[in-house]
């Protein structure tokens, strides 16, 4: 393989990727994954730790079930949320480890970065 270039293994399905970035693009969804990380949650546990209305957490975790990235339980009235794929963890230490080599390059990006910090990069 030629220096630079990428292997299509490592790559797999991009249209598959693109739509697993994508669900992991917004904050709030980012939020509730690394707060289900550290053990399951029920709905009203997340709005508390969060600080999100009730309808915000439950539109977030039903695009996160539809993504096959979280399941549920129930338990009694409630519904009991876990991550569905211990993957997640290890992505998420592997993005850890790619935002501390690349310091502040993603926060500062002017097309991807917070919106705040995009005005002082330019």
């Amino acid at each position: 393989m030629k220096s630079g270039s990428v292997d299509p293994v490592v790559c797999g399905n991009v249209d598959a990727a693109t739509a697993l970035f994508h669900s992991l693009s917004d904050g709030t969804r980012l939020a509730i994954l690394r707060r289900l990380a550290g053990g399951e949650a029920r709905v009203v546990d997340l709005t508390r730790e969060l600080g999100l209305a009730q309808s915000t957490v439950s539109a977030h975790l039903a695009c996160l079930r539809d993504c096959g990235l979280v399941d549920f339980r129930p338990q009694g009235r409630a519904s009991i949320y876990r991550l569905a794929r211990p993957e997640l963890l290890d992505m998420f230490r592997a993005a850890e480890a790619v935002l501390e080599a690349t310091g502040n390059a993603v926060a500062l990006c002017p097309n991807y970065g917070h919106p705040a910090e995009r005005k002082v990069a330019r």
